[in-house]
């Protein structure tokens, strides 16, 4: 490809468009990251547009409603923005002959499993955020069979706040109580992991399904207690709930844990803790540093 080509990556405000400049940035990869200023990907000719003026190799779609709950009472806003969006994404890109990644969630199961969900696994989602999800893969893949479609799950980093992890850790630090899930199994993936992989895949040419989750299964209440535990924190504040007491207007599958055919490509949940804490330990580093500059 031309090197003078861009990588487009949507939703630049998102944990995922903002961990995916970075990641580019990092391996100096050309980019250019749009806000739903400049890409509308609900709109075709804000798509069209966005295209034609960046000419990209290949175009990111980290763009997306990620409000599960909510989006049982603002189904249009959700369809709108994680069917529609990629459908318009995909054929546009395939009009263009375009690569394109896009990602899906471990919500598209419905939890009856006692085993990882592989790439074959049938889908049947429990909730309208799990829908919109499943008819946006469907969508892509019907009009852009070499499009790549990522499912992954419970993202983690200490790039942004938006997370269970750091949550759970800023509340054992503040000596609080946390309250967690610990009848629903998942598993954790670590955002520099899944972004990088990612990447690899796209510029591998893969397509189809894949699964990217970091390796080892976890209930939210298991996977707090291993943070705070790497952390050197009291576990004693995480306290263990049934997910039906928290009243969540949407429905969880009980196991939505994922696998892959293609084997484990990320490494282990507690690996990307690790890590976690390594960057959040860099960024406290950095910023001190600021304050002193100043």
């Amino acid at each position: 490809m031309p090197i003078t080509q861009p990588l487009l990556i949507t939703g630049a405000t998102g944990t995922l468009g903002r961990a995916f400049a970075k990641v580019c940035h990092i391996r100096g990869l050309h980019a250019v990251v749009l806000d739903r200023a400049a890409l509308d990907i609900a709109d075709a000719t804000s798509v069209r547009a966005a295209l034609d003026l960046h000419q990209p190799w290949a175009v990111v779609n980290a763009a997306g409603y990620v409000r599960v709950d909510d989006a049982e009472t603002d189904q249009e806003r959700c369809y709108r923005e994680n069917t529609t969006g990629p459908r318009l994404l995909a054929e546009a890109c395939a009009a263009q002959r375009l690569q394109l990644l896009t990602f899906s969630s471990d919500l598209v199961f419905e939890g009856s499993h006692h085993a990882p969900y592989q790439e074959d696994a049938v889908a049947a989602p429990l909730n309208v955020y799990g829908r919109s999800k499943l008819l946006a893969e469907q969508a892509v893949l019907a009009c852009l069979p070499t499009a790549l479609v990522v499912r992954t799950s419970a993202f983690f980093s200490a790039w942004d706040e938006h997370n269970f992890v750091h949550h759970a850790l800023a509340a054992a630090r503040r000596g609080e109580l946390f309250e967690a899930a610990d009848d629903l199994l998942i598993s954790p993936t670590y955002v520099p992991d899944l972004v990088n992989t990612s990447l690899d895949l796209l510029l591998d040419g893969a397509h189809g399904l894949w699964h990217l989750a970091n390796q080892g299964t976890y209930t939210w209440a298991e996977l707090a207690r291993l943070a705070l535990r790497l952390a050197g924190l009291d576990e004693a504040g995480v306290v263990p709930r049934p997910a039906a007491s928290f009243g969540w207007a949407a429905e969880r599958p009980r196991y939505s844990v994922l696998g892959s055919a293609h084997g484990a490509i990320l490494p282990s949940v507690e690996s990307g803790l690790r890590r976690h804490l390594e960057d959040e330990r860099l960024l406290q580093a950095e910023s001190e540093t600021a304050i002193l500059v100043e």
